[in-house]
């Protein structure tokens, strides 16, 4: 890991270099050769970490070498700091031009910069002398590495069970037999890392459980159990409530939800899942907001400890998942350790099942170990490699405890894994360790994160965001971390999580590196102090709905902030106790405007800052001095007013503003000097006559996502031209205020665009080239049509697109029927419906072959759901919103008695109707 500092360091020394190479004066040549020490000091900490357990004075050495490249690392920053304030003062001081020639600051760099190097290089006396490597050397390695192995994610958690077949059925036939008690309880019990959420998730998605519950939800718990979280999310999970009832129902106090979800769960048959409960108390506080039910109603636990289960429910006896056998335990490696091309020649070389067999041994039939084992030796590929990890993990046992070996193999194991990854690798690895527990972490966030942080450098041959994907990837290859939701492409990462195992180890070993800590908010406190002694990254998790951040710490990097989707304050005392910041999240409440303070534009080293807001907010002029910024994410405010200074930012990645309304003009406007190469995604824009009076827009060679918002409706065919010629453009979404008709017909030639999404009117009167939709490129996977008003029936061009996969259409149309022929749509898997006038939909027997979830909402004209729903057999959810009582009748299923038209529907395993 101390490589991955020096890294930094250097990187951070490069940045200096270039961008503040005017600035350096006479010291330049001491700061390039600052980066050359370190750089030297980098290649000897490349086996570092085999070495570092063995002996105390190597430990010290290296912790010397670490604390030296965080030094450099504060002087470059100081400095950088120093030369931005006189940049800002250049023309007030221009006259007296000679005072600066060698400014104190200059001179205070230069004695540093000597002062860190004359340390380096005493340590290097004692040190072997090493080649030093090229630029990004590390770098660009992992990226080969990384393309020699497989290519695809690894298994999704639910293909990696094994041996739960028994332990299935007997989950599956305690949860359907119908007891008529409260509070019934079907508990999982194990160890961590046994597969306890895998047999719970797999039992969940079942159909026949899907079919015998009215209603069912999942929450995790975790250590750290909040009660209100939890009785928050179920009851807006029953109720799916509009954002009005949503705020209504976020002001409840914890007694008001237990009383709301009482009442809303008494009449259903329900099964809510409490997933790694930890204490018999935090089910003594939520008890309470679980009535009787219906006759059947359940509660499934999972938990390590087998007591939380017996005194939850004396009654019922505990599933306990048993550990693998010997057989299971190799087979399971051989499916993670042997690629498909290396399966034949290997699996059965002699000295590869030898080896292999005596490894699986000591993960002593745990599931986990086994995988992260299996997907660490898919990275070795001789048998003189796949004996140096044996002897690593036999030879650490051998000084355990015999007590303590089984659980001291697999955290070895665990250990292992880590310390293996390449060294830009680990930073990214121990990052996660900022989410709490069992959090579904963003991959867009993510990635734009490591980037703020500097662990994933400027590159000429791939975009960061692109380097950050591979990333990813690996640590997904070797089952650090886990798929949790994949995209609107069915392949690619949405969110992912870590096991709370490997949770664990990250978090010790971020603490141990000095890397990052994290603050748990005390129960009955508002403030939060932090001081100059913690670590330069803080991660706060709150245990309130404000936090307030006071104290001095001018050497924290990161301040960052994870919260639910209940909007949790965090406001900080003064910008310039953190003058040295990259990462920052605010969050703010309020019913009137939100100046945000001016002061924030002296954080100069600013590279990640996200702001919400539920009102209407104003970001001063300041703003224009954040010359580091790469991603500038506001949320859940309804106005905002942007400075200009903010598109001269050439750095500036992302601009993600995501505003309360569906239909606020109150984007930010064009400004005719934006034209940042550097951007990638921008939402939303605002255009008029400005934007096309220029070429500016051609500029954006990198942008991927764009929302634009036209006033007029003349302003968008000549803006869609110039952008068609912007080859990277995956995703676009596209506003339309004046209530004129736009002319689209340039989206087709968007051949690269994968989503797309259209909200406002669009011309639908008779075209020459046919329906008016003609013009969707047939590339796209995910389609979004609000408010569009059209006259004829989509479905006739929609379901011709031969690659769409997730449509959502509220009040996209407004005829009377509609029309899905056979063999249309042929992969689809999500149907979104709000068409208020809609009256008849006819399904063809053949089409929507892939359908998985169909959700209909206020279609109050429907008069009967259609016949060919019974055709579709992939059908797994069916979601019924806003109905007409007369159409809910005909589907329910009634004291035993089917409805006239439940047979449309009775193959379908989940089925949710709500008033």
């Amino acid at each position: 890991m101390e490589e991955a500092i020096v890294s930094l360091a250097v990187e951070r020394i490069s940045d200096l270099l270039i961008h503040e190479a005017v600035f350096l004066k006479d010291v330049k040549d001491q700061v390039e050769s600052l980066r050359a020490e370190l750089k030297r000091m980098q290649c000897f900490l490349k086996d570092a970490d085999s070495k570092f357990e063995q002996d105390a004075r190597f430990q010290n050495r290296v912790w010397e070498i670490r604390d030296l490249a965080y030094d450099a690392e504060d002087a470059i920053d100081s400095f950088i700091l120093k030369a931005a304030h006189q940049r800002g003062f250049h023309g007030i001081v221009k006259r007296f031009t000679s005072i600066f020639t060698k400014p104190y600051h200059l001179h205070k760099i230069g004695v540093q910069v000597k002062a860190i190097k004359t340390k380096l290089q005493n340590i290097s006396e004692n040190l072997p002398a090493f080649e030093i490597p090229d630029d990004g050397e590390g770098f660009s390695s992992i990226f080969k590495v990384q393309q020699q192995f497989r290519r695809t994610y690894s298994h999704v958690e639910e293909e990696d069970v094994v041996s739960l077949e028994v332990s299935t059925k007997d989950v599956m036939t305690m949860l359907m037999f119908e007891e008529d008690r409260p509070h019934a309880v079907v508990s999982i019990v194990g160890m961590g890392g046994l597969g306890k959420t895998t047999l719970a998730r797999k039992v969940y998605n079942h159909v026949d459980v899907r079919h015998h519950f009215d209603f069912l939800a999942w929450f995790s718990i975790s250590q750290q159990c909040k009660p209100r979280e939890v009785l928050l999310s179920v009851l807006k999970k029953v109720l799916s409530p509009s954002n009005d009832e949503r705020e209504k129902i976020e002001k409840m106090d914890e007694i008001e939800l237990r009383r709301t979800l009482f009442d809303a769960l008494k009449e259903k048959r329900y099964l809510v899942v409490l997933d790694d409960i930890w204490r018999s108390e935090d089910w003594d506080i939520l008890k309470p907001a679980f009535p009787r039910g219906r006759k059947g109603s359940k509660i499934l636990f999972t938990t390590r400890i087998k007591n939380v289960a017996s005194r939850a429910d004396p009654w019922s006896t505990p599933v306990e998942l048993s550990l693998l056998t010997d057989d299971e335990s190799w087979n399971l490696l051989c499916r993670k350790a042997f690629p498909r091309s290396k399966m034949a020649s290997q699996c059965c070389s002699e000295e590869f099942v030898k080896l292999g067999k005596e490894m699986v041994k000591k993960c002593g039939g745990l599931p986990l170990a086994i995988v992260v084992l299996g997907c660490l030796l898919a990275t070795k590929q001789s048998v003189a490699q796949w004996e140096m990890v044996h002897k690593n993990i036999h030879g650490h046992l051998n000084e355990l405890p015999h007590q303590d070996r089984q659980y001291g193999a697999v955290n070895r194991i665990l250990v292992l894994s880590y310390n293996d990854l390449p060294y830009p690798l680990k930073p990214c690895f121990l990052y996660l360790s900022h989410y709490p527990e069992d959090w579904e972490i963003p991959k867009k966030e993510l990635i734009r994160l490591w980037i703020a942080e500097g662990f994933i450098p400027e590159n000429k041959e791939f975009l960061m965001e692109d380097l950050g994907e591979k990333f990813l990837e690996e640590l997904i290859d070797r089952s650090l971390v886990q798929v949790s939701r994949r995209d609107h492409t069915g392949t690619n990462v949405e969110t992912c999580r870590v096991h709370d195992l490997l949770r664990e180890l990250c978090t010790k070993k971020a603490r141990e590196e000095k890397f990052l800590e994290i603050i748990q908010q005390a129960q009955h406190e508002l403030e939060v102090t932090l001081a100059e002694s913690m670590l330069r990254r803080i991660s706060i998790h709150p245990s309130k709905s404000k936090v307030y951040v006071k104290g001095e710490h001018p050497k924290l990097r990161s301040l960052l902030f994870s919260h639910s989707e209940i909007l949790v304050e965090l406001c900080i005392s003064k910008y310039k106790s953190f003058k040295f910041l990259r990462v920052l999240t605010l969050a703010k409440r309020g019913n009137k405007w939100w100046h945000v303070s001016t002061e924030i534009g002296n954080l100069q080293h600013l590279r990640y800052l996200k702001l919400y807001y539920n009102n209407k907010m104003i970001l001063p002029r300041s703003f224009g001095r954040l010359k580091n910024l790469y991603t500038l994410y506001i949320k859940f405010c309804d106005d905002i007013v942007i400075p200009d200074g903010v598109f001269k930012l050439e750095r500036l990645r992302h601009i993600v503003i995501k505003l309360g309304g569906i239909f606020s003009e109150n984007g930010f406007r064009w400004r005719q000097g934006f034209s940042s190469k550097n951007i990638e995604t921008l939402k939303f824009i605002v255009v008029d006559e400005k934007a096309v009076e220029n070429n500016a827009v051609l500029r954006w060679t990198n942008i991927q996502s764009l929302g634009i918002a036209f006033t007029r409706a003349k302003y968008v065919k000549p803006t869609l031209i110039l952008l068609a010629k912007l080859q990277r453009l995956k995703s676009v979404s596209l506003c339309f205020f004046d209530g004129s008709n736009p002319d689209l017909e340039p989206l087709s030639q968007y051949y690269h665009l994968s989503k797309l999404k259209l909200v406002g009117g669009i011309e639908d009167e008779p075209h020459p080239n046919g329906h008016v939709l003609n013009f969707l490129p047939s590339n796209i996977v995910k389609l979004t049509l609000f408010y569009c008003k059209l006259i004829q029936d989509p479905m006739a061009v929609l379901e011709k697109l031969c690659h769409l996969r997730i449509l959502y259409l509220k009040e996209a149309y407004i005829g009377s029927t509609m029309v899905c022929s056979a063999n249309g749509f042929p992969k689809l898997d999500y149907l979104l419906i709000m068409l208020i006038m809609l009256e008849e939909w006819e399904i063809e027997e053949g089409a929507m072959p892939c359908l998985r979830e169909l959700k209909l909402v206020y279609v109050e004209s429907l008069r009967m759901l259609p016949e060919g729903l019974r055709y579709i057999t992939t059908l797994q959810e069916l979601n019924l919103r806003g109905l007409p009582s007369s159409l809910e009748e005909r589907i329910k299923v009634i004291d035993g008695r089917e409805g006239e038209d439940f047979y449309k529907v009775r193959h379908i395993p989940s089925i949710h109707i709500i008033n």
